[in-house]
């Protein structure tokens, strides 16, 4: 065990705790291992839209409505 973890507790759907199990029991690795690596992941995809939000701040914004009626006027939708 890592020596800078912190216990917790989480709570789970039935179907996706036994998914869960299984992939750990599959790919040698603890279920804590797995639900970590799947936090590390969604915080770096939340990082990289940060920063995408961040490098076009500057853009003009558009409204959904006018971006609709323009993809109707192109036949897009």
């Amino acid at each position: 065990m890592k020596t800078n973890t912190k216990r917790t507790t989480i709570y789970l759907d039935r179907d996706l705790h036994r998914a869960l199990h299984i992939k750990a029991a599959e790919t040698d690795h603890s279920m804590s291992e797995l639900v970590e690596e799947a936090i590390k992941l969604s915080l770096a995809e939340d990082s990289i839209d940060l920063a995408a939000f961040e490098e076009r701040k500057g853009e003009p914004s558009a409204a959904f409505e006018d971006v609709l009626k323009k993809l109707k006027k192109d036949g897009k939708i």
